[in-house]
């Protein structure tokens, strides 16, 4: 049987990240894609127009239609706007036997916010420890921990303050650490280290990077790969989409899901 993915996010309208881009990954990854919509979004390269919440009861209708029905091997979390969406995700996937990816969303590429401030502590509480991996970047280690990484040493304390909540491993996302010329990420339990490095690439199209790697995780781990195969594959696969990443709109475009295909 193809592996199953479950995605429990927000929608893009855009077609670039949420939902849309797990989607997308998922099928590039080969395994099956299924979809929990947390929020909708009006959406495009150049922001975020408006979200609309679904209410709890919708989701956990959704959550339970595929997983009593269908079941998982992997599930992916990305935009849980607010705490009473986030504790009711937190429940399900306490129920639930299957490696878990958390991408803690907290502001859209563009710099709208994803998540509401009271949320916050209900993903440090509620959320992560239920992650199998949580994927912060810096902003979001940042909102979540206090920890302001400006370097590699930065990336290992980060690292630390994300697995006191209790996910089994925190993968910090470096993209945005400062000089360089390597893209940098570190995957750790607490006992073992993986830095990950890939060139850092000079093309700005780069919306819905980090759904695309939580997703490629979870499609990784759904297919039996450990987290460090998984996040490797991830990341040679994310890296590839940036590289291909294309102009669309007025703004920021996308990267390319479909890059291995063309």
């Amino acid at each position: 049987m193809i592996p199953r993915v479950l995605t429990v996010a927000g929608s893009d309208s855009g077609g670039g990240a949420g939902i849309q881009a797990d989607l997308k990954t998922m099928l590039a990854l080969g395994v099956h894609g299924m979809s929990v919509i947390t929020a909708v979004t009006a959406q495009n390269s150049l922001g975020v127009q408006g979200t609309w919440e679904l209410p709890v009861e919708a989701v956990r209708a959704q959550y339970r239609a595929v997983v009593d029905d269908i079941g998982v091997q992997a599930v992916k979390t990305g935009m849980l706007s607010s705490a009473p969406l986030v504790e009711a995700v937190a429940e399900l996937l306490a129920g639930t036997d299957a490696p878990v990816v958390v991408d803690p969303v907290g502001v859209s590429k563009h710099g709208d916010p994803l998540l509401a401030a009271e949320a916050l502590d209900s993903v440090r509480t509620r959320l992560l420890p239920a992650a199998t991996v949580a994927t912060p970047n810096l902003d979001e280690v940042a909102q979540l921990t206090g920890v302001h990484v400006e370097d590699e040493d930065g990336m290992r304390r980060a690292a630390r303050a994300v697995l006191e909540f209790g996910p089994r491993w925190a993968l910090i996302k470096g993209g945005h650490l400062p000089g360089g010329n390597d893209a940098v990420d570190l995957l750790t339990d607490g006992a073992e280290e993986h830095w990950l490095r890939a060139p850092r690439l000079d093309n700005r199209h780069t919306h819905g990077t980090g759904c695309t790697l939580a997703s490629a995780v979870a499609s990784g781990l759904a297919k039996g790969l450990t987290v460090p195969e998984a996040v490797r594959a991830a990341k040679e696969y994310v890296t590839g989409a940036i590289a291909a990443g294309f102009a669309l709109g007025a703004g920021i475009g996308p990267v390319d899901h479909g890059w291995r295909f063309r």
